[in-house]
């Protein structure tokens, strides 16, 4: 299962800077495009490292009371 996890993020990895690289080549780049697919980037760049050292992501969250 890790195997195919950590495979869809190097794709999904890939695809973003294929599309970073598009965005940028625009004669007119689109900062707020280029911005969100950056970060989008760094988002899966950390999943990714977190799935190849078989860490688990910690998620927080607020309760009621």
């Amino acid at each position: 299962m890790n195997h195919h996890r950590i495979w869809r993020l190097r794709n999904l990895h890939r695809e973003l800077k294929r599309l970073i690289r598009e965005e940028d080549r625009r004669a007119i780049p689109d900062a707020l495009i280029l911005r969100d697919l950056k970060r989008r980037k760094l988002q899966v760049k950390d999943q990714l490292f977190m799935a190849e050292a078989g860490l688990v992501p910690v998620t927080t969250r607020v309760g009621h009371g």
